[in-house]
């Protein structure tokens, strides 16, 4: 749910591939760095990059390694390139797909609307599209909503999910108060020209997309089949309190609050968090929590 807007603000209180090219691509996944020892340009790299036309747009993904499908969800504003950290630990075990969101990233979006519904029924036309039954699934912030919806609206594409610093109401019951409050003060201060500025346009959308949504009832995730690990940070920017309630109604889960970080756990405890994300995928079966 971190706006673009804001991700370098501090808050109170806390803070398509074939032969030779398919080689590199699974070289430069496992390692992170390329035969010259260059950092792979994760979000812009050509021996891994893949488009796909569903539903309406042309969706941007890069795909590493080999094994069992990884879908990974990026968050508001971002791209592939948050993975960085994180792509080359599970390219050694599983194929990973990560995507840039509708109208993030490569993946253009010329239409006004924007919902994690439309995010959510996109990467189930995506797994559909590259013949995958179903994946894990993995994703950060607004990625963990998508993640969260993807397993509500799709639950045969779904075989586990993690979703980190994710939630489900757009308000202060979910949301740091100081966050929400400035949120909603660039909302009314920008609302009445941003759509009017094509150079703005996608950005405002994008925006908008975390002051309005998601609108997703707690109870609802009652009905999600897949197993869920549901993390967060001690300082994330969505409320403790919120964070275990998803935890708490969804029927099979594991929850982590991460001592000592903020919204970007996947980055600020990448190698712990790498470790985590692949034990919950590779665990036994998980028991129905008693609610």
């Amino acid at each position: 749910m971190l706006s673009r807007l804001f991700k370098n603000r501090r808050l109170p209180g806390g803070r398509r591939c074939a032969g030779a090219r398919l080689l590199l691509a699974l070289c430069l996944g496992l390692g992170g760095r390329g035969a010259a020892g260059q950092a792979v340009p994760y979000g812009h790299n050509p021996a891994a990059g893949h488009y796909l036309a569903v539903r309406g747009v042309r969706l941007y993904y890069e795909a590493y390694g080999a094994g069992p499908p990884l879908l990974l969800l990026h968050g508001n504003g971002g791209s592939i390139a948050a993975f960085k950290q994180n792509i080359p630990y599970f390219a050694r075990h599983y194929r990973v797909i990560a995507l840039d969101s509708r109208a993030h990233g490569r993946s253009a979006d010329p239409g006004d609307s924007l919902s994690f519904e439309m995010m959510a029924d996109d990467c189930a036309a995506l797994l559909t599209g590259l013949r995958l039954d179903s994946a894990y699934v993995l994703g950060w912030s607004d990625g963990g909503i998508t993640a969260l919806l993807l397993a509500l609206r799709h639950p045969g594409h779904v075989r586990r999910l993690v979703a980190t610093g994710a939630n489900l109401a757009p308000d202060s019951t979910a949301l740091l108060p100081a966050l929400w409050k400035q949120q909603q003060r660039e909302y009314r201060a920008n609302k009445g020209a941003a759509f009017a500025d094509p150079a703005r346009r996608n950005a405002w959308k994008i925006f908008r997309l975390d002051v309005l949504q998601p609108n997703v009832p707690l109870a609802a995730l009652r009905r999600v089949r897949a197993p869920a690990f549901i993390v967060a940070g001690d300082h994330d920017l969505i409320v403790p309190q919120h964070t275990v309630a998803i935890y708490q109604h969804l029927p099979r889960a594991w929850l982590w609050v991460v001592p000592g970080s903020g919204h970007a756990t996947l980055q600020e405890h990448a190698a712990e968090f790498n470790q985590k994300a692949d034990a919950f995928f590779r665990a036994p079966a998980i028991p129905a929590l008693a609610h």
